[in-house]
């Protein structure tokens, strides 16, 4: 896939110049007991949280902001309690169902191979040199050799396709994107994979996307010259796109990350909510917690982060069904950079089909695209500086 940064993160990840001081000394909402008491009586554990969201869906999207380590350490850590209660999938956005049966072998292998799960990331985005991602694939393979043989095995599926950004050179018009995404937009790729492979099964999947492929009732602003309130509204993506299909059978978490700022200004990012999200856990000591939105307290919060562009009063409530802390901010780090994932023998390929050459530029050597890979990564740079409105 191309390196997602498609509500306006682009903008945000090379440096966060320019920025406010960093977010220190914030105190609001954390006193407010009406929200703590529903934490405190509503709130569980992050696992057992998701799990139970499946006794009424049958995806579960998780929202990401990417390359952050605790997020693919805690979906890691899910794969067994998954299996137990009747969900035998978890979907990746980064990956390519070309790759499919590579990656059923692999996790099914009687020895792990390292090198082919490398190659199988690889295939799917040259960029994509993350250990963390890889380590679900391992994870899987390591929970399989548990099973009794013959049992069920569980299952990685890959949710995209291989993209075509070899000889992409310009602007981004329908014409040279249908030549990049020649099968087809990737969201609606992805809907009709999970509908053929899963839902049409009376499966269940949880599947972990970045933060826009998980929407659902949310349908994400942009300004439009010629409307009357100058906004319009995209609903196609992965999450809009199953809900329509399949009403009450899906639902979106996010975990927890800082939103953009509203187009031009700054700092570039926000914490959620205004910062009551942080102040809040904060208050109940940090502890890693699952919460709902919908229907809740704390959905009523306000936000006012590019999110909320084109929404007057909008809410929480109104982005995504559910929420995930898992550590604050500062406390969050990187994915962890496969040194071995881009080499000598590869780096032909990883220059020629390098993802997004308009917004990252083509690389000339090896030591150009590494220092891409590792400027992607950087979460603790990113999130140095989070301002509140």
């Amino acid at each position: 896939m191309h390196i997602q940064k498609c509500w306006g993160y682009l903008l945000f990840a090379s440096g966060l110049l320019g920025m406010s001081e960093p977010l220190a000394g914030q105190t609001k909402c954390a006193g407010d007991t009406a929200l703590l008491t529903f934490l405190h009586a509503n709130g569980r554990s992050p696992d057992a949280y998701l799990l139970e969201k499946f006794k009424r869906a049958d995806v579960v999207l998780l929202g990401e902001d990417h390359h952050v380590k605790q997020n693919l350490l805690f979906v890691q850590d899910l794969i067994s309690a998954l299996y137990r209660a009747g969900v035998y999938a978890i979907g990746m956005e980064f990956g390519a169902a070309e790759d499919q049966a590579a990656l059923d072998a692999l996790v099914n292998a009687p020895e792990y191979d390292t090198a082919m799960a490398r190659r199988i990331m690889f295939h799917y985005n040259v960029a994509w040199a993350f250990q963390e991602y890889m380590d679900v694939y391992r994870k899987a393979w390591a929970f399989n050799k548990t099973l009794p043989k013959g049992s069920r095995r569980f299952r990685i599926l890959n949710l995209s396709y291989v993209y075509n950004w070899e000889g992409f050179a310009g602007r981004r018009t329908p014409e040279n994107m249908a030549q990049v995404f020649y099968k087809g937009t990737a969201d609606k790729f992805r809907a009709e994979l999970i509908e053929n492979q899963v839902l049409s099964k009376g499966e269940k999947i949880l599947a972990l996307v970045g933060t826009p492929h998980a929407y659902t009732r949310y349908a994400q602003p942009e300004f439009q010259y010629n409307n009357d309130n100058f906004c319009a509204y995209d609903s196609n993506w992965l999450g809009n796109r199953l809900l329509q299909r399949y009403p009450g059978r899906v639902l979106s978490v996010l975990l927890h990350q800082p939103f953009p700022n509203r187009i031009n200004q700054s700092p570039a990012l926000l914490s959620p909510a205004d910062g009551c999200i942080e102040a809040l856990m904060a208050a109940m000591g940090n502890a890693p917690l699952g919460f709902d939105l919908a229907g809740t307290p704390v959905g009523e919060l306000s936000d006012n982060s590019f999110f909320s562009m084109c929404y007057p009063g909008f809410r929480l409530k109104a982005f995504f069904d559910g929420y995930i802390f898992l550590a604050p901010f500062s406390a969050l780090q990187s994915c962890t950079i496969d040194e071995a994932f881009v080499d000598e023998q590869n780096i032909a390929t990883a220059l020629k089909q390098a993802p997004d050459p308009d917004w990252h530029g083509r690389q000339q050597s090896l030591e150009e695209f590494r220092q891409l890979i590792r400027s992607m990564a950087d979460t603790e740079k990113r999130y140095a500086r989070i301002g509140v409105e």
